[in-house]
């Protein structure tokens, strides 16, 4: 594969057979010549999980405590007193089988759907429209819930979701790379916390096996699991 004269550049810059500490992975995704536009910062792991069983899969959200850097598009599907909370959280689109109807006919400009336990009995259609994309409401991850204010406050003040794939990984936003190192390594952290936590009582044997932290266009850097774990 062809590579471009940016990401030849990175690549110089990283020791693939290094593993660093976190705050130093991060230190040199910063000092990475940078692109034409602001990258979102990712880390990544690999868990020694079996993703085929249903006990072991690891799924949550939670907010970053420095943001996302990005504006979320925020509907919620709602009705009553819960719309207005919706409403008065700053919710960008509310409705109920009004806007179950727009989601059918190919509206979906947004990046957030919340609904309420109630209203998921129409929400449910749509599965087959926002399920491959992600955008299903899931009790597990705060998105169908009755504090849909909450919900729609946490989306927009950097809530992010996470789920492993088919091979154990699990890939979450850390924010962007113009963000203060400060301000990525507190998000980081964050993250390692949360998916640290989230060890299913099932899984056996060493339970984060490898991390990487990348930009969008940029090779990933190599965390030391053993530094990040007593930190």
């Amino acid at each position: 594969m062809k590579r471009s004269k940016l990401y030849r550049a990175r690549l110089a810059m990283v020791d693939r057979q290094t593993a660093l500490p976190l705050d130093e992975s991060l230190k040199i995704l910063k000092q990475m010549p940078v692109a034409k536009f602001d990258e979102t910062v990712e880390i990544s792991f690999r868990l020694g999980i079996d993703p085929r069983q249903s006990d072991q899969i690891v799924r949550g959200a939670m907010v970053l405590p420095k943001g996302t850097g990005k504006t979320t598009f925020v509907a919620v599907v709602a009705d009553g007193d819960a719309a207005q909370q919706a409403k008065d959280a700053g919710a960008d689109e509310v409705g109920f089988e009004d806007l179950v109807d727009r989601i059918r006919g190919g509206w979906l400009d947004f990046g957030v759907l919340i609904a309420t336990p109630a209203a998921m009995k129409i929400v449910r259609t749509l599965g087959r429209t926002l399920g491959p994309r992600g955008l299903m409401p899931n009790p597990k991850t705060g998105t169908v819930t009755d504090n849909v204010g909450d919900a729609v406050s946490e989306a927009k003040a950097g809530r992010v979701e996470y789920r492993c794939d088919r091979g154990g990984c699990v890939h979450v936003p850390i924010g962007k790379l113009a963000f203060p190192f400060e301000d990525l390594l507190t998000n980081a952290e964050a993250v390692v916390h949360q998916v640290v936590r989230a060890r299913p009582a099932s899984a056996k044997g060493i339970y984060v096996q490898s991390v990487t932290v990348c930009a969008t266009m940029s090779p990933g850097v190599r965390v030391d699991v053993k530094s990040m774990a007593k930190a």
